[in-house]
């Protein structure tokens, strides 16, 4: 009969009072048992009950009351457990002591990274010996008096007479640059399972000259790249002949979304970069069936290029810039000094159809 009891509050005293004077005393539902069974509340007939559902129905505001007073926070288990957390908070390990550098740590500390930055920017250069090995020498000197074909690479040969326009003071042709051309390509081939070197492409000499007076439909140039992938590669060298008169070189370089010219006579040439743009869209468009993406694409031009200081050795700076290129090397570790030593190196490497790694 207890059980089907329902309570009614004794008085009309705003519930908001009662709730308050209730949890004044306590904040657990143990002692609002206590104001219960000391007669806080009374109960009302059983035969005024007639659903179940009386009991909710009739005390929603008095059960949020409740539900908000006896809330865990309030109860001693909570302050327990809180009390426990703060204790181990405060007994654990300290914080690591935050370190603040003095004066002479941080210049220290700022000078190394300015080194670090500094190698980054302007990498260590091999040096460039001054003579080849005594024997490698005295093999030039009788490799300049032979007479007839010097050397044959794939389809590349160079005579007597061409080798001997490596000898100082004298302008190099095409026989020279492209058998120098192929042997870069060679190296590329023959490496490009370890990535020792940017997969490279070489294009003759006559490719530049057919571009320029041709155009690429005309000077069917797409049969050049007819047995691989153009955009497959990482760099494509290319000497180019201004007039009969300048050699210079142009670089694709699609690793680094550039169109490059290096002129060792500081010239800017804005027609190789316009052409090598227009040539990229035709071959794209050829072979990919749409235009190239020229997106984040820069015409690159080194303000601190190795330069010439006479008339004819711009074909010797055209073939060192791609080769270094073609070793994937940053910066150019030659001048003008160098280029007797060099003049001799391409001799013994043409002539041994070999590219030295000093």
């Amino acid at each position: 009969m207890e059980s089907s009891q329902r309570l009614r509050r004794k008085d009309l005293a705003p519930l908001s009072e009662q709730a308050v004077s209730f949890s004044s005393a306590s904040h657990s539902i143990t002692d609002f048992r206590s104001q219960v069974a000391e007669g806080a509340f009374e109960p009302i007939q059983p035969s005024r009950l007639r659903r179940k559902s009386d009991l909710t129905v009739s005390l929603p505001k008095f059960c949020l009351i409740i539900a908000h007073y006896c809330t865990p926070q309030g109860t001693p288990e909570h302050i327990r457990r809180s009390i426990e957390t703060a204790r181990s908070t405060l007994n654990g390990p300290k914080p690591p002591p935050v370190f603040t550098p003095k004066a002479e740590q941080m210049r220290k500390i700022t000078r190394a990274r300015d080194v670090e930055i500094d190698k980054r920017l302007h990498p260590k250069l091999r040096p460039v010996p001054s003579l080849l090995p005594p024997a490698d020498e005295k093999e030039v000197d009788a490799i300049l008096q032979k007479n007839g074909v010097i050397s044959k690479y794939e389809r590349e040969q160079v005579s007597h007479t061409d080798i001997r326009r490596l000898l100082p003071g004298t302008w190099l042709n095409d026989e020279i640059i492209n058998f120098y051309g192929a042997l870069m390509l060679g190296r590329s081939e023959s490496n490009k399972e370890n990535d020792k070197f940017p997969k490279a492409h070489y294009f003759s000499t006559f490719f530049w000259s057919k571009l320029e007076k041709d155009g690429y439909d005309k000077g069917r140039l797409a049969k050049w790249t007819k047995k691989f992938d153009l955009f497959s590669k990482d760099v494509v060298l290319i000497p180019v002949n201004h007039n009969n008169v300048h050699w210079t070189a142009a670089v694709i370089n699609f690793k680094r979304k550039r169109i490059e010219s290096y002129d060792s006579m500081g010239g800017c040439r804005p027609p190789v970069y316009a052409m090598l743009r227009h040539y990229l869209d035709a071959e794209h468009k050829n072979k990919k069936k749409k235009p190239f993406d020229f997106t984040d694409w820069t015409d690159h031009r080194v303000e601190d290029l190795p330069q010439q200081e006479n008339a004819y050795d711009c074909g010797v700076f055209t073939c060192q810039f791609l080769q270094c290129v073609s070793r994937g090397e940053e910066a150019f570790n030659f001048s003008q000094q160098d280029i007797k030593y060099l003049r001799r190196r391409m001799i013994w490497e043409i002539s041994h159809a070999c590219l030295r790694d000093e």
